[in-house]
């Protein structure tokens, strides 16, 4: 280990160029999806990726609260991101601080730019992404949840979202960085995107890369969606399995 001031520093890659949890670079944490997961939502889905757990539900459309923030020709799409006070190992104060506040906003725009909300005027579509358990990546956990919880309650859209983070820990680029490498690393990329067109609908970055590397991040990125897009389609494709009713016989 190495040290920045009093802190140590995990090696994150080996000699053999494996992480701390023993995974390469371009793999992805254990990912399930869960859709249908509330009875009194409009739409609902868990996610557990990896040693995070979030929960989304989804409200809507319904009536605008507070109603000078409604809209005559469309739905305003409105998400609250939060992260239990327990959801971390130093215990963090309830409520919505700022960066609960950024990741909100972020998410509503990527969410609204992908959903019809044209044909829902002066309505709300409201979203709550709930972190139970987090260790790094849960806006794109969020994102990923939030996208199943929509596409259960029915509200129409482009395409379902997957959203992943990239970054660089010991000068590689890697997917998926967990709490240790997003502390430790040189970079973070959180990223969503729609996978048909492969339009970005949301992209940050802490850290700095090169643009080769910036590239790299990105192809992998897309690659790390793709995955994610399997499971949320094959979370939804189980949900409604389970709930079709059995083919009844017919008498001759």
């Amino acid at each position: 280990m190495g040290s920045v001031g009093a802190k140590e520093v995990p090696q994150l890659l080996d000699a053999q160029g494996k992480r701390i949890d023993g995974r390469g670079l371009e793999e992805l944490r254990p990912l399930s999806i869960e859709a249908g997961v509330l009875r009194r939502a409009d739409g609902s889905a868990r996610v557990e990726w990896g040693d995070n757990k979030v929960l989304a539900a989804v409200y809507g459309p319904r009536e605008v609260h507070p109603r000078h923030l409604q809209q005559p020709n469309k739905a305003v799409v409105q998400c609250r991101y939060n992260m239990a006070s327990f959801s971390v190992d130093e215990r963090k104060r309830p409520g919505l601080d700022r960066r609960s506040q950024e990741i909100s906003k972020v998410i509503s725009e990527a969410f609204e730019s992908v959903l019809f909300v044209e044909e829902y005027p002066r309505t709300s579509i409201d979203i709550y992404i709930e972190v139970l358990q987090a260790n790094a990546g849960t806006r794109c956990a969020g994102v990923v949840a939030a996208s199943v919880a929509l596409a259960d309650a029915g509200i129409p859209m482009v395409d379902l979202v997957p959203a992943v983070a990239v970054g660089k820990i010991g000068g590689q680029i890697a997917l998926d960085l967990k709490k240790e490498e997003d502390n430790y690393g040189e970079a973070d990329l959180p990223m969503a995107l729609v996978p048909r067109s492969g339009r970005l609908v949301l992209l940050q970055m802490e850290g700095h890369m090169t643009h080769e590397e910036l590239k790299r991040a990105l192809d992998l990125g897309v690659r790390g969606c793709q995955e994610i897009y399997q499971k949320q389609k094959e979370a939804l494709r189980t949900r409604y399995r389970l709930e079709a009713p059995a083919p009844t016989e017919v008498e001759a």
